[in-house]
């Protein structure tokens, strides 16, 4: 494999961790522009990987980084709306400013993080991501799009987020329990896009990424309980109270749910096009991948427990 050079947005996140560490192993060289410095300290070891600080809205601050690669890669994203963070921004403004630095500085080669259902008008979230995806077909580039249904592993939104909710109390109210969602692992996305970055036969492409099992949200947050060993009840909601439930939330900080959030719940995130079997890839299953999704969490758990408790 010939070593590339391919800019990152939004590396220090989620689904970019897990990415760069692939693609740092293969030997490309990897520019991680970002403003969040407190994040960068798991990626700063990776070989090949240089981070650099500065404000991804600004074109010419784009321009002067993303000059001399192969390829942008965009995973840039929001789930709520917060302060100045809107959807319209974070995935729209952000799109066409990327797409302009890029002509200017000869970057032909583009990859863009979206989401399944993206276009939907049922929430801001998925019309937004639609939007984006339109301007990036539109650019005249060479464009790859990637679609996954919710992701989970290490880290991530999903299983942790409904953890942490569980351990808080005996109940967990729970809204829009009959979404479906066919959950995609972080490490089987990291390869699609590992292969994709090298491979031109993606050129023009949209891959829909999600797992191998549908499954109600209602079952995921139990199967999470259940392999957590936790005795909790799981109460689904009416979608009246689901969406008290919601107005709620957006008033706690840190917006753990919103309004927005339940809208695009309506829309079941499944796919109707198999991406991973299209880059032959056998996506895993969550049953078998959450007890190691659970162990990683708690393994992380001790140790910063333990960091703690010495630095106290």
């Amino acid at each position: 494999m010939n070593p590339k050079r391919f800019v990152v947005l939004g590396g220090t996140g989620f689904i970019g961790r897990n990415l760069l560490a692939a693609l740092a192993g293969d030997g490309h060289r990897i520019t991680v522009l970002s403003r969040n410095r407190e994040k960068k300290r798991a990626i700063n070891v990776l070989p090949n990987v240089r981070t650099v600080s500065i404000d991804v809205y600004d074109r010419g601050a784009l321009e002067k980084h993303i000059a001399g690669h192969d390829a942008v890669l965009n995973l840039i994203g929001i789930l709520n709306e917060s302060g100045g963070a809107t959807f319209t921004h974070a995935h729209v403004d952000l799109t066409a400013t990327l797409i302009a630095a890029c002509r200017q500085a000869g970057i032909r080669r583009i990859h863009l993080m979206s989401s399944l259902n993206a276009g939907n008008r049922a929430s801001k979230y998925l019309k937004t991501r639609g939007e984006a995806e339109a301007q990036i077909r539109n650019s005249g580039m060479e464009w790859t799009i990637y679609r996954p249904s919710v992701v989970y592993g290490e880290g991530d939104s999903l299983v942790y987020r409904f953890l942490k909710l569980m351990k808080m109390g005996p109940v967990l109210p729970l809204a829009q329990p009959h979404a479906k969602f066919a959950p995609a692992y972080v490490g089987d996305i990291a390869v699609a896009i590992r292969r994709c970055l090298t491979d031109r036969v993606s050129i023009g492409k949209i891959y829909e990424l999600y797992g191998p099992d549908v499954l109600e949200l209602i079952q995921i947050v139990r199967m999470i309980r259940d392999t957590a060993g936790l005795r909790r009840m799981v109460l689904p909601l009416p979608g009246s109270l689901g969406r008290l439930q919601a107005m709620a939330a957006e008033l706690i900080p840190g917006k753990p749910f919103s309004l927005d959030n339940f809208a695009s719940l309506r829309v079941d995130s499944v796919g109707t096009r198999d991406g991973f079997a299209e880059l032959g890839i056998t996506p895993r299953r969550f049953a078998a991948m959450l007890p190691v999704v659970l162990g990683s969490h708690e393994r992380t758990y001790r140790m910063d427990h333990a960091r703690l408790t010495q630095e106290g």
